[in-house]
C-alpha cells in the first residue's frame, strides 16, 4: 500500500495541532507546533490567514485529521466508513471503534511504540502476536479478550524498550492494560467506547461529508 514519505511535522501544522506523528519528537521543545506555532507550512506560511472554515472546508479538514492521526490512505479510510455505514448504531462512532480496533493502533495504546507509523512497521515486519500467534497485517481487528504482546526477542530492543517506559508516562485508555509489564504483554479488556477516545474528533462531520 502507498504510504505518506513527506515531512510529517507539516502535517501537524497544516492541520494547526499535534498529531504525534513524529513519536517522542513530539513531546520535547524540537516540536514544530511549539517552535513555529500553528502555522501552515510552506513559504508563505506566516503570511497565510487562516479564515474559519465552514461547511465543506470543515468537514473535509476534519476527515483529514483524522486519517493523518491513523495513518491511513482515503481508499481504505472511505472502505471503513462504509462498513461503520453498515453496521448498528451511531455511524460516526462506529467508525472511530474501527479505527480504535486496528492492530498498529492498539500496539501504539499499549506503550510498544512511540507513533502509528512505528506500531505499523512493528507489526508489519511480525514482532507482534495477537494470543500467542504471529500477526503482521497492520488493519487487523482486535477483539475483546485478546492478548497482544511483543515477541520475546524483540522486548529486548531498546527502541521498543524507550517506547514502553515513555507510554508510562503519557498513559493507556481504560480499554486496554498491561497484564505483564516484564514480557510486554497487554490486554484488550473491551471494546473501546466513544468517551475512551479523542474527544477532539468530531466524528459528525466526516459523516456528513461522505453522505453528500
Amino acid at each position: 500500500m502507498a504510504r505518506y514519505r513527506d515531512a510529517v511535522c507539516r502535517l501537524c501544522r497544516r492541520e494547526g495541532l499535534k498529531l504525534y506523528l513524529k513519536g517522542e519528537r513530539c513531546y520535547k521543545p524540537a516540536c514544530a507546533i511549539d517552535k513555529r506555532g500553528n502555522q501552515p507550512p510552506g513559504e508563505h506560511g506566516r503570511d497565510a490567514r487562516r479564515g474559519k472554515l465552514v461547511g465543506y472546508g470543515e468537514q473535509l479538514r476534519e476527515k483529514q485529521k483524522v486519517k493523518r492521526i491513523y495513518g491511513i490512505l482515503e481508499g481504505q479510510f472511505r472502505a471503513y466508513f462504509e462498513k461503520a455505514a453498515r453496521q448498528k448504531g451511531v455511524t460516526g462512532e462506529n467508525l472511530l471503534i474501527l479505527l480504535e480496533r486496528r492492530l498498529d493502533n492498539v500496539v501504539y495504546k499499549l506503550g510498544y511504540a512511540t507513533s502509528h507509523a512505528q506500531a505499523r512497521q512493528l507489526v508489519s515486519h511480525g514482532h507482534i502476536t495477537v494470543n500467542g500467534k504471529k500477526v503482521n497485517v497492520p488493519s487487523f481487528q482486535v477483539r475483546a479478550g485478546d492478548l497482544v504482546s511483543v515477541k520475546e526477542a524483540t522486548t529486548k530492543n531498546p527502541i521498543v524498550q524507550s517506547a514502553f517506559q515513555t507510554a508510562g508516562g503519557r498513559g493507556r485508555p481504560a480499554w486496554l492494560e498491561i497484564s505483564d509489564a516484564d514480557k510486554m504483554v497487554g490486554k484488550v479488556l473491551s471494546l473501546p467506547r466513544r468517551e475512551d477516545m479523542d474527544k477532539d474528533i468530531r466524528e459528525q462531520l466526516i459523516v456528513e461529508l461522505y453522505s453528500k
